[in-house]
């Protein structure tokens, strides 16, 4: 019987070059990355500056004004006319905290005492320069007593308690568990040793997830299936903090050649972040991580079966 002519391959046509686009393209990729990690530690400096820094500077500011506030409301008598002077709101005040906040007014200068003992002590005690190493200093120690109060005994108790109320609120809960999946994957220490990633063919063949090997599974299971088992995590998109333990056969399981971290940044990036040893590129293609060609798009047809040959 005569072979049947093999159809001619078909070649898809190289698109045409855009080395414009293509270069804003590469500029932006080259550019982003470091812009949005400084945009992000500008954002998180700006939310603690705000919501912790300056209610305590003002709370500072507050009790060393108090501790020094000498404000007369007549004139000193002739003998302490001199050591004080006289505000446009009638007030008379030390001429040491006068003079300093004539000398470092700022934006605005002060019109009644109160005003003058604020920039007084914001220039004196309160410099930025000053207040924010201590700032970060007593930060950094207040989390570490936290962390140890909250970690034993009664403040873990106190945590749970807290987290039992949180749970209790209906809108609030739903927030809080999400932030808080994010946060304890994120600085939590992982109890959890992941030593290979993996791909498996789950929820079902033909479907392929990222899974981090955690152990060789149980005994019993490996009994039943009468080979090597695998105990895996498939983590969920994109927090990867939650996720499936499964027991799979160890011959199913595709090693991968990547790192947990760059395993990581694919799945909170919901697959947009691949690494670059697992980049597929235009006309070739992987497999088990080496390059090879790609099938030819049309097959040739099969010859017919004879018959014959099953008698």
């Amino acid at each position: 019987m005569t072979d049947l002519p093999q159809p001619a391959q078909i070649e898809k046509p190289a698109p045409a070059g855009r080395p414009f686009r293509r270069a804003v393209l590469h500029g932006l990729g080259v550019v982003l990355p470091p812009l949005l990690t400084v945009v992000f530690f500008l954002w998180a400096w700006n939310l603690i500056s705000a919501y912790v820094l300056v209610p305590v500077e003002d709370a500072a500011r507050s009790v060393i004004v108090a501790s020094i506030w000498d404000v007369r409301t007549k004139k000193p008598v002739a003998a302490e006319e001199d050591g004080y002077r006289m505000l446009n709101s009638g007030e008379w005040i030390p001429a040491y905290v006068y003079e300093n906040v004539k000398a470092n007014p700022g934006p605005v200068l002060p019109q009644a005492a109160l005003g003058y003992y604020e920039r007084y002590v914001s220039v004196t005690w309160l410099r930025r320069s000053t207040v924010i190493p201590l700032f970060l200093a007593v930060f950094v120690l207040v989390l570490y007593v936290l962390g140890k109060f909250f970690g034993a005994g009664v403040g873990r108790w106190l945590w749970r308690w807290f987290e039992g109320v949180i749970n209790r609120l209906p809108l609030i809960r739903n927030v809080y568990s999400s932030v808080k999946q994010v946060t304890d994957f994120i600085f939590s220490e992982r109890q959890i040793g992941f030593n290979r990633v993996v791909a498996i063919e789950y929820p079902r063949q033909g479907i392929w997830a990222i899974a981090f090997v955690t152990g060789e599974g149980m005994l019993d299971v490996r009994a039943a299936a009468n080979e090597p088992m695998l105990s895996v995590l498939v983590p969920t998109s994109p927090i990867p903090g939650t996720g499936f333990t499964v027991i799979v056969r160890k011959r199913e399981v595709l090693d991968l050649n990547m790192t947990v971290d760059q395993a990581i940044q694919y799945l909170v990036s919901c697959g947009v972040v691949v690494p670059s040893v697992q980049q597929i590129r235009e006309g070739m293609g992987y497999r088990l991580g080496t390059e090879i060609a790609v099938e030819p798009r049309h097959r040739p047809l099969q010859p017919p079966i004879n018959s014959d040959t099953f008698d």
